[in-house]
């Protein structure tokens, strides 16, 4: 196991990465090589996993393989802190139960999105929250208003931080503002990378984390990219990040899970299909991904 020093207190920060779920042909799930992968990123240099979010196709997972993919990441990853499963759900009670079974399983934090089957509005947010957070794991809120409909605005993360529901937020909006007003607004909140083609500008803004999609195809340079922006060291992670940017910005369009699943497989990793509804890449989109995939082989950005 890697020897990368882990904020044991605040387990939610550094390179968190939200991996892939490897399906066999049969679509069933490869726990064996899901394991191996979680290693694999730890060895890498990488914090910890995030298993089940979007990425990891919750939503087409039973509720056996949901658990068994949490119990599998916290025994890979040789410390439950170091992981923290998506809780995601259509009921703030469903979330508090895998909230609940990432807590008996060890894990550190959990990842949450504000409910999704229906435009929520700040007091339902509010209530789903307390709820989950009621469960006693450290939330983490995930702001993607693209997908959920719901957008957890700097105000009203506030609110949350100063209830005590949520300790972070996975920022997916791709505003950039957005981190200055939330410094302002809730000082005690820590800010994630919640899309990797903003990861620079939220790093330079004073973000503390990454939840991340592309180091689960190029884990070493993200880690080194994600180093040297938090340090400021430009004259690093300025060159990465222009290398990186066409793979990173995959992270935020429709056809992400497909992207990075194909960019494994290029990379001798355990990318593999998707389940439906997501179906296989169009033949152009497909190229694309694999051009950029092979670029950074090529360049030695593995």
């Amino acid at each position: 196991m890697s020897n990368t020093p882990h904020d044991t207190a605040r387990p939610w920060r550094g390179i968190m990465v939200a991996t892939t779920t490897p399906l066999r042909a049969d679509l069933s799930v490869d726990y064996d090589a899901y394991a191996e992968h979680v290693r694999r990123l730890i060895d890498a240099g990488c914090d910890g996993v995030v298993p089940n979010g979007s990425l990891g196709e919750y939503q087409t997972l039973t509720a056996e393989e949901r658990a068994r993919i949490v119990t599998t990441a916290v025994e890979a990853a040789g410390d439950g802190a170091r992981v923290m499963p998506g809780v995601a759900a259509y009921g703030s009670a469903e979330s508090r139960r895998w909230t609940e079974q990432a807590a008996e399983a060890g894990a550190g934090s959990v990842l949450l999105l504000p409910p999704n089957a229906y435009r929520a509005d700040h007091a339902t947010v509010r209530a789903h929250y307390a709820e989950v957070a009621a469960a006693g794991l450290p939330v983490v809120a995930y702001n993607n208003p693209f997908d959920t409909k719901v957008d957890l605005v700097p105000a009203l993360l506030a609110q949350l931080h100063g209830e005590g529901s949520i300790v972070a937020v996975k920022e997916f909006s791709g505003d950039v503002r957005r981190a200055y007003e939330i410094a302002e607004l809730a000082p005690g909140l820590d800010l994630l990378i919640g899309a990797d083609d903003v990861l620079l500008e939220l790093a330079l803004a004073g973000a503390v984390g990454w939840i991340a999609g592309y180091p689960n195809a190029l884990p070493e340079a993200s880690v080194a990219l994600y180093r040297a922006a938090l340090a400021q060291d430009l004259e690093t992670a300025l060159p990465l990040y222009k290398a990186l940017h066409p793979l990173l910005r995959w992270d935020s369009r429709t056809e992400f899970v497909q992207a990075i699943k194909l960019s494994m497989d290029i990379a001798g990793l355990p990318g593999g299909p998707t389940r439906p509804p997501r179906g296989p890449l169009s033949p152009e989109t497909e190229a694309a991904v694999r051009a950029a995939t092979e670029k950074a082989l090529a360049e030695g950005l593995a």
